[in-house]
């Protein structure tokens, strides 16, 4: 098949987030298929942004051809941001004739988190004869309301609520990434023949051989811990609000007695406000470290003796979670302290380890110590049925081949 992907944050290994339609288009090259991916030339979750001159631009990344639309760059979810989208759209619809007529894709698929994108989805299927498919990341507009706290009638949300209508009952294919979404999808029009699951994945050879070591700092002090006889608690990761983070450093202060050791790696909005109260409650067993490399993912989670992942209490998790994070965590063959309520729970599907409540700091304490007082040979027992659950159900090549099962 030849497969055209819109995808306006798509990354790569070179430029960073998102890397779903890198390792998607990746496995499907394998598999023999031809893959374009069209993105913006700016996305605030890449770390790199491809190199532009004003024009639209293309290169080959390990075989997949990505078609770079020039856009302005935005901070924040303002107007920027929506001149962003207008952008990139605008461009995309300019592209259309083109696009079809080099590519004649088989497969038209609108991926860009935001439902809008599958207006023009639609366009160059059409002109393509090609199948629409519309994958779902979050459902927008419902995230806007019920985690952003923007109005049911803001305009935006309105537009999104139009385009998520529209794509439901335009695609030929719904692929959505979250589980439990077959109630909402039907009430807002979508045929459930329709809809397939494949969920958020990895790549099964970045688990492979040897990681990249870890600085000296951060090493030193998990050598430490270890050395002291400490059960290390670890999160690898964003830190925003939506992660829970208070909860743990909430447990953490409970938990200053028992030898428990958390270790806390990763940036955003929250880390410089988190670290602040660490200090000033004097949290001696909780260290904050700066980001590391993606290589060096593996290597610090084998530190981990228990790999905690929390949320928010939030009615948007009713429709299943899908995190990278957790996915890692399983791979990494580690015993799992999961704060949550929603409608899927990998965690306790995998026998991974222990699920708790979202928010409530004495659940978490309590979870921890129940995992911590176990052997090291019963966690690792967790995290081996956590890495089957992972390879069995996430693997990059079982989803691609599930894809495009979907698509045929």
């Amino acid at each position: 098949m030849r497969i055209l992907l819109v995808n306006h944050y798509a990354g790569s290994p070179a430029h960073g987030m998102e890397f779903r339609p890198y390792y998607l288009a990746r496995e499907w090259i394998r598999a023999g298929h031809e893959v374009t991916i069209v993105a913006a030339s700016y996305s605030h979750v890449r770390a790199v942004q491809p190199e532009m001159a004003g024009l639209p631009r293309e290169e080959i990344i390990d075989g997949i051809r990505y078609r770079w639309l020039p856009v302005p760059s935005y901070q924040g979810n303002g107007v920027g941001r929506l001149r962003n989208i207008l952008s990139f759209l605008r461009q995309l619809r300019a592209d259309a004739w083109r696009l079809t007529r080099e590519f004649r894709p088989d497969a038209v698929i609108a991926s860009s988190t935001y439902p809008m994108d599958v207006w023009v989805a639609k366009k160059l299927a059409k002109l393509a004869k090609a199948k629409l498919v519309y994958e779902v990341h979050d459902l927008w507009p419902l995230s806007l309301i019920e985690l952003s706290g923007m109005s049911p009638h803001h305009p935006f949300v309105l537009m999104c609520g139009k385009a998520e209508a529209d794509a439901y009952r335009d695609a030929d294919v719904v692929v959505s990434m979250l589980p439990c979404v077959h109630e909402h999808m039907a009430s807002r029009g979508l045929d459930l023949k329709r809809l397939r699951i494949v969920p958020n994945g990895f790549a099964p050879e970045e688990w492979q051989g040897a990681s990249a070591p870890l600085g000296e700092t951060l090493k030193a002090h998990l050598d430490a811990e270890r050395a002291a006889g400490r059960v290390i608690v670890g999160y690898a990761g964003s830190m925003g609000l939506p992660n829970a983070l208070d909860v743990l450093l909430d447990a953490a202060a409970k938990l200053r007695g028992p030898p428990i050791s958390f270790v806390l790696v990763g940036s955003g909005h929250e880390a410089t406000r988190l670290a602040q109260r660490v200090e000033a409650e004097g949290l001696k067993n909780v260290r904050f470290f700066a980001p590391i490399p993606k290589a060096q993912i593996p290597t610090l989670l084998n530190h981990f003796d228990i790999a905690y992942i929390g949320w928010q209490r939030t009615p948007i998790y009713r429709f299943g979670i899908a995190p990278n994070k957790l996915i890692d965590y399983l791979m990494a063959g580690r015993a799992v302290l999961h704060s949550v309520e929603a409608g899927n729970d990998p965690v306790a599907e995998a026998g991974a380890g222990l699920t708790v409540a979202p928010e409530d700091a004495e659940a978490v304490a309590q979870g921890l110590l129940k995992l911590a007082a176990l052997s090291s040979a019963e966690r690792a027992a967790m995290g081996e049925r956590g890495r089957a659950f992972a390879m069995a159900h996430h693997a990059y090549p079982v989803l691609a081949a599930r894809f495009i099962e979907a698509l045929s």
